[in-house]
């Protein structure tokens, strides 16, 4: 009963707490003392209105409309403090926050606070499992992932897109098994041998042998990538020129760097694709699959800015996914069978709106920020006396007296840059880890309101399975 009425009274504190706020908001960070340009507006192109879209209700969720394809997306380490941030960072609503739905726990096995790898095999499998286990339960056996099953049993195409190595937790909990998420190279070949559609992201030295200065002992995947009909791309450009036919059997290998790929804020354009550019051929790609298919994207360093405490980086990913979500939406609008899911996999940083005692929250000024806190700290000399011009060059701030002696003194200068940053934005952080705090979940398609209400975290595949009428997880 709990999660049927779930989504009835988040929506009323949604709405109680949006009445409140009108007239009690303290600024907005200019000094003016009003509510910001964004509150209590329809705020960009992605704002649902009836008036707009005479079928708003279908296109929202509320239709019989089958269910072809599933696009699952997953802001690593993103929740409700992310989400009102970045509004703020913004100037106005994001393309999910119309398409709220409802919360989910997270925790493990073994844990209240659980890590991604947990938490991914939860919402690919539906099943609980311990910290740092891939597609495992917690007697070590494999379990079947939703991914896996609708290639298997509804000959579906498949994709997996990230910002982290591709074998990196959350990928991996969609097509591997392993006891420890750490064992890249066996997940490497775990993708191969699932004969995962399109694999887009970073970690290339995971599929080369030691003798080519990767990290396989021996085997070169690459190559047994080109042996499976994999057409294997490393750069913007021929992911952009990529020609693919999944109907006959052809496969795509985008691998754009050795490791991760780097943080949006210092992407190359020329080097590495964006998120949204991964997503967007990953969806063209797989469309032509005349059976549908199921595509999972991860925002993944959402989560190592938060780990880092980094607001800047925080904002700056969100908003990479945002645009990559954007682009899962505009398809699924134009498509009509398309289920889009959004939903973190855990909080990271115990985030806050506010900090310090201040009665205004001011993340909008993040907006010029050019580099994370670590890359701002290796511009540093040896004594840090150009402490003041790098943050001036990156971040657009004149520190004061007192911020350039912090971050001077600091043991670890990357810390108290981000430290100062944050504190300039109201930002506040609580932990340097994971917490257990629920989660938001949007949807937005044919089947969206199946999400509606209080739910775990392995409900959100079971929900998938339904909404697509295939037997997943029972």
């Amino acid at each position: 009963m709990i999660k049927k009425i779930g989504i009835a009274a988040l929506s009323a504190g949604l709405l109680f707490s949006a009445a409140a706020g009108a007239g009690a908001h303290p600024g907005n960070g200019n000094g003016k003392g009003n509510a910001p340009e964004w509150a209590g507006q329809p705020g960009g192109p992605w704002s649902v209105k009836d008036d707009e879209r005479g079928n708003s209700d279908d296109e929202r969720g509320n239709s019989e409309q089958e269910v072809e394809n599933v696009i699952y997306m997953i802001p690593d380490g993103f929740n409700t403090d992310y989400a009102a941030n970045y509004r703020m960072y913004k100037g106005e609503e994001a393309v999910w926050d119309d398409l709220l739905k409802g919360m989910f726990t997270t925790y493990s096995a073994d844990s209240n606070i659980t890590d991604s790898a947990a938490a991914g095999t939860a919402m690919a499998t539906g099943v609980k499992t311990n910290n740092g286990t891939i597609g495992l339960d917690t007697d070590g056996n494999e379990v079947q992932t939703i991914l896996e099953y609708l290639k298997e049993e509804e000959d579906k195409s498949a994709g997996l897109v990230a910002t982290s190595t591709i074998t990196h937790a959350t990928p991996a909990s969609f097509a591997a098994h392993n006891i420890d998420r750490n064992n890249e190279t066996e997940i490497a070949a775990d993708l191969l041998e699932n004969e995962v559609d399109v694999l887009l992201g970073g970690g290339k030295n995971n599929f080369l042998p030691e003798s080519e200065g990767g990290n396989q002992p021996e085997a070169n995947l690459l190559e047994q990538a080109a042996e499976q009909n994999y057409q294997f791309v490393e750069t913007p450009e021929a992911l952009s020129e990529a020609d693919v036919d999944v109907e006959e059997g052809e496969k795509l290998l985008g691998l754009f760097a050795d490791g991760a790929l780097s943080p949006e804020v210092l992407r190359d354009e020329a080097e590495e694709p964006s998120l949204a550019e991964m997503t967007e051929t990953a969806i063209s790609t797989l469309e032509e699959d005349e059976d549908g298919f199921f595509l999972m994207v991860e925002g993944s360093q959402i989560d190592w800015a938060g780990h880092a405490n980094d607001a800047g980086w925080a904002m700056t990913d969100v908003e990479a996914f945002e645009q990559a979500v954007e682009e899962a939406v505009e398809f699924a609008e134009e498509d009509g069978e398309t289920l889009v899911v959004v939903a973190g996999d855990h909080e990271t940083g115990g985030m806050t709106v506010g900090a310090n005692g201040s009665a205004t929250a001011d993340p909008d000024v993040l907006r010029g920020i050019t580099a994370t806190g670590e890359s701002m700290a290796s511009q540093l000399n040896e004594e840090r006396s150009n402490v003041a011009d790098v943050l001036n060059e990156h971040t657009g701030f004149d520190l004061t007296d007192e911020e350039i002696q912090f971050i001077q003194e600091a043991d670890d200068a990357a810390t108290a840059i981000n430290k100062v940053v944050s504190d300039r934005a109201n930002i506040g952080w609580t932990s340097t880890n994971h917490t257990g705090v629920d989660i938001q979940v949007y949807a937005y398609g044919p089947g969206a309101d199946e999400f509606s209400g209080y739910h775990d975290n392995t409900d959100l595949p079971k929900i998938i399975g339904d909404v697509l009428v295939v037997e997943f997880g029972e």
